[in-house]
Order: structure tokens, then C-alpha cells, then sequence
């Protein structure tokens, strides 16, 4: 008999970057016309609904992760309850904002969800007329999708391995091939065309001689380095692309070494820099398949806005 392994279990969000994200729900509640007037006037034998609802939202949506197995606990930044009443019907708003891995949604929903419930306990001694109409999410936003850019053009990508031995034969690259892998399978890969694969020796000239080759001459979009970004004497990729940008672009750079750090304390040892060569961007990336994976994590797709800002596009 075959048998099909399901996952089970929570999913791992660890190769995330933290992102804002935001998700409101909302659920309605119909009540009768009477019980709008007692809440109204906060006669209600329970005490004042809104209020009480209000604060069970706050606690509801900060004990998602213990009331529903596979929600992470996540740290929550801000939570606002909107409580509307119409004729014979309360409406519930939930917002919830986090910067974190993974998204809201869950949060604003069972914040909801405890908000709706506490109505319904507070005027069931009163009200035989009590529907939990519907429980929705209204919107989300936050995470990588929401920074895919609208390439209009295609992209043209040269990827140099710049190591020694790789170049003499005696170690098979694997970081490169990494990164082919990962940019056909980014989510505008469409858009996204290969058209340079260089293995390089750990030499200044020779770097700078392909850098400048493959912005002026071939025109390319991106150069993605993958090597020579450590201490030793023939770690030499950072100075090469000093010697020919245009203008750095310290934050990509920074933003990789940071992201390493949070997963392993030698990532400050990178000297990978970035920048740009007239229309080209060129980005260092270390040469250890780890390193390389972790840096793709955080630069695919968001890097891509960089060609919309050298079109004028702006942010």
C-alpha cells in the first residue's frame, strides 16, 4: 500500500526577514433593537459591553499561539478594537501589527472571534435573538509578496564564483549553481534572463576586468559575486568592486550581514560591499553555500526595485 507523508506540524518561518505586518478582521453579531438600547445606555446585567469586548479582543489575539496548535507566538506591537452598533446588529473590527516572520491574520481573526463570544455570553441572559452572523478577514499586509515589483523589462544576470580552487578545478562550485537555482525560481523569474556564468580566480585585475566587462560592454542589469569576501591575503572581491562602482549601495550590504548575524555570529565577517556601475548593480555575496542561501533569502525578490529606481521610478 502506498503512503502519502503529510506535513504536520508548524511551518518554519526562520529563513524570513521581519516585515510590518498588519492584518483586520471583522465579525458581526445580530442582536435585537432592545439590547442595542441597553448597551447604548450601559444597562446590560453584565456591565459595559464595549468595553468588555474591547479587552477581550487585546487578549484574545495575544493568546492565539496557545489556542491554536500551529500559530506561532509572535510578538505583537499594537492592537485596536472598533465597536460599531446599528440598528439590531454589533459590528467588531480587529487590527493587529506586528513586525515579525509571519503574518497576522490569526491574530486579528481570534481577537474577533473573543470579542464576538463575549458579547454573546454578556447578553445572552437578555437577548434569545443572538447570531454570530460571520467572522471574516477584510485585509493583510506585510511579507515578501507584497515588495514583488512590476518589471516591465527583462533582467539580465551575470554570476561570477571567484575562488582559487574552483578556478584550478581542485573544489567543485556549488554556490553558483545556488544561485541560478534560486533565480529561476524567484517569483518574476519570467523577467529574469541569465546571461553570464564566470568561475574566477581570486585575483584584483582579473575581478575587475569581468565587473567592468559585463557593465559596459554587455550591459547587464546585476553581477551577483560569490567568493572572496573573507581576511585572507587573497580574499580580494570587495576591493575589485570598490575599484569600479559608481556609487555603493552600503544598505544591501549591511542588510546581509545583518540578517547572517541574527543566524550566525560569523557573519559579521563579510566584507561583501555593493553598488553600482553606471546601470549595473553589483552585489558581494560570501562564498559558503549557507551564506549564499541566507543571503538570497533576504535580497529575492525585494532587490529587484532597484531597476525601477534607475528607470526614475522612485520607491
Amino acid at each position: 500500500m502506498n503512503e502519502t507523508n503529510h506535513y504536520k506540524g508548524m511551518f518554519d518561518v526562520s529563513i524570513k526577514a521581519d516585515t510590518l505586518r498588519i492584518a483586520t478582521a471583522q465579525a458581526i453579531i445580530k442582536v435585537s433593537s432592545d439590547s442595542i438600547d441597553l448597551i447604548k445606555n450601559k444597562r446590560t446585567p453584565k456591565g459595559d459591553i464595549i468595553e468588555a469586548a474591547k479587552i477581550s479582543a487585546v487578549l484574545g489575539a495575544k493568546k492565539t499561539w496557545e489556542l491554536i496548535p500551529y500559530c506561532h507566538s509572535i510578538p505583537i506591537d499594537h492592537i485596536s478594537t472598533q465597536i460599531l452598533l446599528y440598528e439590531s446588529s454589533i459590528k467588531i473590527k480587529v487590527s493587529v501589527k506586528s513586525v515579525w516572520k509571519t503574518g497576522v491574520e490569526m491574530e486579528a481573526l481570534t481577537g474577533c472571534c473573543t470579542a464576538a463570544l463575549t458579547i454573546y455570553d454578556m447578553l445572552k441572559p437578555i437577548d434569545n435573538h443572538l447570531m454570530i452572523e460571520s467572522i471574516k478577514l477584510l485585509d493583510k499586509t506585510g511579507g515578501k509578496r507584497d515588495f514583488i515589483e512590476n518589471i516591465d523589462k527583462k533582467i539580465t544576470v551575470a554570476i561570477f564564483v571567484i575562488s582559487d580552487s574552483t578556478f584550478n578545478g581542485t573544489r567543485i562550485d556549488k554556490s553558483g549553481k545556488m544561485i541560478v537555482n534560486r533565480l529561476e525560481n524567484v517569483d518574476i523569474t519570467k523577467n529574469i534572463e541569465i546571461v553570464g556564468y564566470e568561475i574566477l580566480p581570486d585575483s584584483i585585475d582579473k575581478i575587475k576586468t569581468y565587473l567592468i566587462k559585463y557593465s559596459d560592454e554587455k550591459k547587464v542589469d546585476l553581477i551577483i559575486t560569490s567568493g572572496g569576501t573573507g581576511f585572507s591575503k587573497r580574499d580580494v572581491t570587495p576591493e575589485a568592486t570598490k575599484m569600479v562602482i559608481d556609487k555603493e549601495a552600503n544598505g544591501i550590504s549591511e542588510a546581509i550581514r545583518s540578517y547572517g548575524q541574527r543566524r550566525t555570529p560569523l557573519s559579521m565577517l563579510s566584507r561583501g560591499m555593493s553598488g553600482t556601475r553606471g546601470e549595473t548593480l553589483i552585489v558581494n555575496l560570501p562564498g559558503s553555500i549557507k551564506a549564499v542561501s541566507e543571503s538570497l533569502d533576504l535580497l529575492l525578490p525585494s532587490i529587484f526595485h532597484v531597476f525601477n529606481m534607475l528607470e526614475g521610478k522612485g520607491h
